[in-house]
């Protein structure tokens, strides 16, 4: 398994190994204690996964508070997503700060990211498939989100705002100032 941490070192770039052969491939994509060993030491708790049939479909950011706060460990195993990671945490030297990967089934990356942390992604090809593992399980009461295209965070998205095909939900999220206080590192 190769690991990487990325500009923001909480935020894990995580690529099991493929074996392929004349009859397609397998992969371990998931091992407790080699997920450990990269520094990723928590109970997951549920496993998501998402179809999004376009591309230019934004999900996020989202996140939610304590006591239901997500860690999320991401992978697309369909097409390709640009991935997103922001740092919500106060007192964090990150805070405000986001990474993002492509994950894809070409490179079969994944993406590990923190309870405190925003996530969201824009599907980068039609038919994008995306599975994640969280540490809590959803609550509707402790759901939060920022905006995809909040000016304080000046994310690069590889899209323009009039190719963004977005949930009713996430077209009227706040801006990231009102995520002061959601998380505290």
């Amino acid at each position: 398994m190769k690991v990487e941490r990325l500009a923001i070192p909480d935020v894990i770039l995580i690529t099991p190994p493929r074996f392929g052969d004349n009859r397609g491939f397998f992969s371990e994509t998931y091992n407790l204690y080699q997920v450990a060993e990269a520094g990723i030491e928590t109970p997951f708790v549920q496993d998501n996964q998402s179809l999004s049939r376009q591309k230019g479909v934004v999900r996020g950011l989202h996140c939610q508070l304590a006591p239901y706060e997500q860690g999320k460990l991401v992978r697309c195993s369909k097409g390709a997503i640009w991935d997103v990671a922001v740092d919500a945490r106060e007192g964090s030297p990150t805070y405000g700060r986001w990474v993002a990967v492509e994950l894809s089934e070409e490179n079969w990356s994944q993406l590990w990211l923190p309870p405190g942390f925003l996530h969201g992604f824009v599907t980068l090809t039609d038919n994008a498939e995306v599975q994640y593992k969280c540490t809590s399980v959803y609550d509707k009461a402790s759901e939060r989100a920022v905006i995809w295209n909040c000016p304080h965070l000046k994310i690069d998205w590889p899209i323009s705002p009039e190719e963004a095909i977005l949930s009713d939900k996430d077209k009227i999220a706040p801006d990231f100032i009102m995520a002061k206080g959601w998380f505290h590192l």
